[in-house]
């Protein structure tokens, strides 16, 4: 179905583009709700695809060279233990001003954590200043966000000065394995980046952002009938259960590290020794040096476990964002975002996070970024997902404050 452009084109003479965001507000709280309502769940490719071409068609007036890019597939250990692949919806990337002194780039997904298959399907109001649905916050909100305060730019005189790339990747919630590559390439072409995650329920915003990584290990063992011979077999549940709790007990070892046993599937039917399992596991580290120490030492205790005469064990996985800390230049951008927060009346508070997100991928790159200025929201990932309506415009004057003042030579980057 074919939906309006929901901007005014028109601003009145001498109007300020952040009083122009003001005079959005309305249009945009709509464009919301039915963006929340279309389904983009990581794994429903059409309906990721859907969302790239609304905002396609969003932000259109401004004008930007766009591409459709194609990600690699999601690869994955399925119950059984075997390698497999589900497609992904494409990235959509905007580019205009390439060649400008300051380059600027802006990320936010278009993929959200709720299934076609999720009950959580429909947005709805919540009183006059909030709305509850999928993606409202986490990250479709910080998507019209992003699009008023470029819009905003583009209406200043002086935005020939700033040049910018916007990347919307369709795997950011399932840990953006296809969508890497694009975001490394960007990182390598800005001066920094600002990325559209939600900020917190009281307006805070993050600061250092830990690391994360995701495992599967497969343990093999050997089928035999439960009552005639049980003594052939080797129980492939009772070997991961041991190594599960082998797991659990690395918490609490090493400074700001965490591991999740999140997942175990094996066995079938009562009367068989079950010969497959398979364990699924979370870290999250708060320095470089602990992903090495975390790969030995889980490597030494699926070695050990693999001894077990009959048994085959298979580690698979590894890091994919490394920890984020607050690096000289990602300080520097606090800085500015906090002088543009004050000449709006916010009092940004930043401050560390066990979460992670795109943000981390371009620290890692090398590229300074705040990575959660969307919108004010909170309870992601439920179906309590809520946000608060005047905070679109809220987060977009503040987005814009600093692309304004960057622009006009009023504040500088370096």
């Amino acid at each position: 179905m074919d939906m309006p452009p929901p901007l005014s084109q028109d601003a009145p003479a001498g109007a300020s583009p952040l009083h122009w965001i003001d005079d959005q507000a309305a249009a945009m709280r709509e464009e919301l709700l039915r963006l929340s309502n279309l389904n983009s769940g990581s794994f429903n490719a059409a309906g990721v695809d859907a969302c790239g071409a609304r905002m396609l068609e969003l932000f259109a007036p401004l004008g930007a060279s766009a591409e459709r890019i194609a990600v690699a597939p999601y690869r994955y250990t399925d119950d059984r233990g075997d390698w497999r692949e589900r497609p992904l919806g494409q990235a959509v990337r905007l580019r205009l001003r390439p060649d400008a002194p300051l380059r600027v780039f802006l990320c936010g997904h278009l993929d959200t954590v709720f299934g076609a298959e999720h009950p959580f399907q429909t947005a709805r109001p919540m009183g006059d200043d909030r709305l509850n649905g999928p993606g409202v916050a986490d990250l479709k909100g910080g998507l019209l966000t992003m699009l008023l305060a470029l819009s905003a730019l583009e209406r200043s005189p002086q935005r020939e000065r700033i040049g910018w790339e916007v990347l919307f990747n369709p795997d950011e919630e399932i840990g953006s394995q296809g969508s890497a590559p694009l975001l490394a390439e960007a990182a390598r072409r800005n001066h920094f980046g600002l990325v559209y995650e939600p900020a917190y329920s009281d307006g805070g915003l993050a600061s250092e952002r830990k690391g994360s990584g995701n495992f599967d290990i497969v343990v093999r063992g050997r089928a035999a009938h439960a009552g005639r011979n049980p003594e052939d077999g080797r129980n492939a549940i009772a070997a991961a259960a041991a190594l599960a709790g082998e797991l659990h007990g690395i918490n609490g070892r090493r400074e700001g590290l965490t591991l999740n046993v999140g997942y175990v599937h094996g066995g079938g039917p009562l009367n068989i020794v079950p010969e497959r399992c398979v364990l699924k596991f979370n870290v999250r580290t708060s320095r470089h040096e602990d992903e090495q120490w975390l790969l030995d030492t889980v490597g030494r205790m699926v070695e050990q476990a693999g001894r077990q005469d009959g048994y085959a064990l298979e580690l698979r996985g590894g890091f994919t964002r490394p920890p984020k800390p607050v690096s000289a230049g990602t300080a520097r951008l606090q800085q500015l975002l906090g002088a543009c927060g004050t000449s709006l009346g916010l009092q940004l508070q930043f401050r560390p996070t066990g979460g992670c997100c795109d943000g981390n991928n371009l620290a890692a790159q090398g590229l300074a970024n705040v990575d959660n200025l969307g919108v004010v929201g909170g309870e992601i990932h439920s179906d309590r997902e809520w946000m608060r309506v005047s905070s679109l415009a809220e987060r977009a004057k503040l987005s814009a404050a600093l692309l304004l003042k960057l622009a006009s030579g009023e504040l500088t980057w370096s």
